[in-house]
């Protein structure tokens, strides 16, 4: 038995790999399609060829006061954004309609901010029982930056099924990339999440200058807090942000990257995530023998690939679209950054 089939058995035995063996996955050692190869037969055992398809939309936009330093909405940014205030739930809900004709299966609404106020939930709260009343069936993921106590339970309570909060970076470089909050903070909002029953949803951005073991500090941290899924993010380097003009990845370092994760997390959803085109480019289609479920159309302030040609890349590639009655989980470069201009908080129609 080779290295890397060790490696997937161990996987599918739900084992994680040693730090010695998460190392090798990022470096040269491996030849890239052998890792695809040895990911996606882990893949195929919890996920067969199913593709969970997501949906973004983005219910408050720009004006934040934190200072991550790889964001386009943040403290200081001058990227040409839109920047809007709450959009109303009835939109919300037909942006999220739109989506799930076509297949969507999770509806993730996000606002800007450090957190929500009791205000800020209940308009959430009203968004919520707007698009439960034309689909009860829909996963409602919510993403409002840090919760306070009880915030968690009324959003259980109102119809959300998950919470996403990133964890982004390893523990030890947080503070190079934002300073007004820390790393603690996250993990104590994902932890108020799973704690009210809300399924936990926390992932990375990477191309931030992280090293190789910070990129496997953080996804041991990571396994530790047991999230339900794990959306991976490829940094988008928008003009007007610290991080403007940070090309560091590769497709193949993408693809090494994502394998790592389903390495360490075999049985949990792995979501290709912003930044896919950009870095991933005609490789795409092999990231999706890794990941199980992708984000369909635009993300938060940057236009994706046409929902249409995402569409046509999970069937030509010989995989599914994920029905809402399946069960997600197992039971056991371009070079230019497209600004969004389209859904939420516009009259034109969303790119889903």
């Amino acid at each position: 038995m080779t290295e890397l089939e060790e490696l997937a058995r161990k996987a599918i035995d739900r084992q994680l790999p040693t730090r010695e063996e998460a190392l090798r996955v990022l470096g040269p050692e491996y030849d890239v399609l052998d890792l695809v190869a040895a990911a996606g037969k882990v893949r195929r055992e919890f996920f067969g060829r199913r593709v969970k398809l997501n949906t973004i939309v983005n219910l408050k936009s720009g004006l934040c006061p934190e200072d991550c330093g790889y964001c386009s909405q943040r403290l200081g940014s001058t990227a040409e954004i839109m920047k809007y205030s709450w959009i109303d739930p009835a939109d919300a809900a037909g942006l999220a309609r739109r989506a799930v004709e076509v297949g969507v299966k999770r509806v993730c609404l996000v606002a800007s901010g450090r957190g929500p106020g009791d205000r800020d939930i209940r308009r959430v709260e009203d968004t919520i029982g707007a698009i439960k009343a034309d689909h009860p069936q829909v996963e409602i993921c919510v993403c409002l930056g840090l919760l306070k106590d009880d915030q968690a339970d009324r959003l259980k309570d109102a119809g959300a099924y998950a919470y996403s909060h990133n964890l982004n970076t390893s523990e030890e470089r947080y503070g190079d990339i934002c300073t007004t909050h820390t790393y603690d903070d996250r993990v104590d909002t994902l932890q108020k999440a799973t704690k009210a029953g809300l399924s936990p949803c926390s992932g990375a951005i990477f191309g931030m200058g992280e090293s190789d073991d910070d990129i496997v500090d953080l996804a041991f941290a990571l396994r530790e807090l047991d999230p339900d899924s794990v959306p991976i993010n490829f940094l988008i380097p928008f003009e007007g942000t610290p991080m403007e003009g940070r090309w560091d990845l590769t497709p193949e370092r993408c693809l090494r990257i994502l394998a790592l994760f389903r390495f360490c997390f075999p049985d949990v959803e792995v979501r290709l995530a912003g930044g896919r085109e950009i870095h991933l480019r005609g490789l795409q289609v092999l990231a999706l023998h890794i990941a199980n479920s992708i984000f369909l159309g635009d993300y938060l302030t940057s236009e994706g690939q046409p929902g249409g040609d995402d569409l046509q890349l999970i069937a030509d590639a010989g995989f599914t679209v994920e029905g809402v009655d399946e069960v997600s989980l197992p039971s056991a470069r371009h070079d230019l950054v497209t600004l969004r201009r389209r859904g939420a908080g516009t009259t034109t129609l969303a790119n889903t």
